[in-house]
């Protein structure tokens, strides 16, 4: 499993994904899709897309990874996850053919979902990339629109070592004739995919050049953003349940894609989508994105794990109010340790700590690469006892931040923190 055990897990090819799904009749060109990859910001924008269809009465499919508390959550229509029963039939009937195909977890968790989708008739599903995107497993879909949020370092070792290297394998899910929305133009990968744009002859749109948001603010629950666009004069007034500061260019890029949708005919109305980004997270089941689970301290998950993700971590704290910061962190071994290491506040209280995986950097380990840059910390065998001791030495108006890696949040026992 790629969650366990990181790049081994990898399959450089699609062939094992075309014959499972070949084997099951091609459920995935039976329904309508959006297929979104990037760097960051996928999960977000995949949750988003899907609450404003299922707000505007499709039935919705949305398939994402990895999962935090229960393997379910990938696979979920219109919000509620996928039964038991079904995975369990699901795998046992394909299982016969695992000794030909060998698949990966991935591939039958793909298969999986192009199947469940199928049988319950979805209007359209929103299919989130899992790696990369030329050669990831979702990539034999035909969707009406592509999307690509942005590009940044994660996952060298498999992607590439430059921007434009990680930007041709995302650009992979640019398909013939079928629009594509960029989130984040910058110079260096905008020119990769508009080459691969022309080359598959795909319209394609930078969503940060057509909208801006020109005001936000925030709450400890809602940001309340307005947008400007170059097709109306009138702003567009919008609260987001997702309230990190980053979900600005995540609802950039959403607004776009529907615009988009609302071109080839699907009927979305303004309201609608206002409505749906408003309670995002209570239609979809998304958490981990700042989340901010209690205060007094202010407690805050957020799932950010590479350089990128960091970033918007730190931004978000310069806008944040604290007396001082409690950082819990722990991190996977694939990831640049170091460069996130680099980027966080020196000032800070720290706890190091690991997830219950083999692909965990061992919190001892950590201590030391911190060590190496100049942060001290304390280290803790799981997330939960690092929570509980930063918990005992926060003061009321401090904060409690704890991130790194998606499986580190996964496992935080919320019923006893949430306040």
């Amino acid at each position: 499993m790629f969650s366990r055990i990181g790049a081994a897990a990898y399959k450089k090819d699609l062939d094992n994904i075309i014959a499972l799904c070949e084997i099951l009749g091609n459920p995935q060109l039976k329904f309508k899709t959006i297929h979104v990859g990037g760097t960051n910001g996928k999960g977000s924008v995949s949750h988003m897309l899907a609450a404003i269809l299922q707000t505007a009465g499709y039935k919705t499919g949305l398939y994402t990874s990895p999962h935090l508390h229960d393997f379910r959550e990938r696979i979920r229509i219109n919000g509620a996850m996928v039964p038991e029963q079904f995975i369990i039939d699901f795998t046992e009937k394909i299982s016969p053919e695992f000794n030909t195909i060998e698949p990966s977890f991935f591939e039958i968790s793909v298969a999986m979902a192009f199947e469940y989708f199928e049988a319950q008739k979805v209007d359209i599903a929103v299919i989130e990339v899992g790696l990369g995107g030329r050669l990831d497993s979702t990539n034999i879909i035909v969707p009406e629109i592509s999307v690509i949020t942005n590009i940044s370092f994660d996952h060298m070792n498999i992607l590439g070592y430059t921007l434009e290297a990680i930007a041709f394998e995302k650009a992979g899910i640019i398909k013939k004739n079928i629009p594509v929305v960029i989130g984040e133009s910058n110079p260096v990968t905008s020119a990769v995919f508009q080459n691969k744009a022309a080359e598959e002859n795909a319209p394609i749109f930078f969503a940060d050049q057509l909208r801006f948001a020109n005001n936000w603010q925030q709450e400890p629950h809602l940001l309340h953003i307005e947008v400007a666009d170059h097709h109306h004069t009138d702003h567009q007034k919008l609260s987001l349940d997702l309230n990190g500061i980053y979900q600005v260019k995540n609802c950039i890029t959403v607004l776009e894609v529907v615009h988009q949708l609302q071109e080839k005919g699907w009927a979305i109305s303004n309201e609608q989508t206002k409505t749906a980004l408003a309670r995002a997270k209570h239609l979809t089941g998304l958490s981990g994105r700042w989340d901010v689970v209690r205060l007094s301290p202010h407690l805050v998950l957020d799932v950010g794990h590479n350089e990128d993700g960091i970033r918007q971590i730190i931004n978000q704290l310069s806008i944040s109010s604290f007396k001082k910061l409690h950082i819990v962190l722990g991190m996977v071994k694939d990831k640049d340790i170091t460069g996130v290491i680099r980027l966080l506040p020196k000032t800070a209280a720290y706890y190091f700590t690991k997830a219950q995986i083999p692909r965990a950097m061992p919190e001892d380990q950590l201590t030391k690469m911190a060590e190496n840059e100049g942060i001290k910390g304390r280290s803790f065998p799981n997330v939960n006892a690092a929570i509980e001791n930063a918990l005992e030495h926060a003061g009321k108006e401090d904060m409690i931040l704890v991130c790194g890696s998606v499986f580190l949040i996964g496992e935080v026992d919320m019923a006893r923190f949430h306040h």
